[in-house]
């Protein structure tokens, strides 16, 4: 489910297919550098309802997805 989320927020920010994204997708590969990050995470915080605290760089899509569960509890 986060994974579906980040996926398709990506999607919408960057106008590619969702299909293209995968766990191992650098967020480089996409073409998101960190301000695309930081505004990403905010609505990922409304639409989860959640403060995600990023202790450190996230290079792909799955790293940052099991981090946001593992923050879900």
């Amino acid at each position: 489910m986060v994974f579906e989320k980040i996926a398709a927020l990506i999607a919408d920010h960057v106008g590619c297919d969702i299909a293209d994204i995968k766990a191992e997708s650098t967020f480089e590969a996409l073409g998101i550098d960190s301000l695309d990050t930081a505004e990403m995470v905010i609505e990922l915080e409304e639409e989860l309802g959640i403060e995600i605290q990023l202790k450190e760089k996230m290079e792909t899509v799955g790293q940052l997805a099991k981090y946001i569960e593992s923050q879900k509890g």
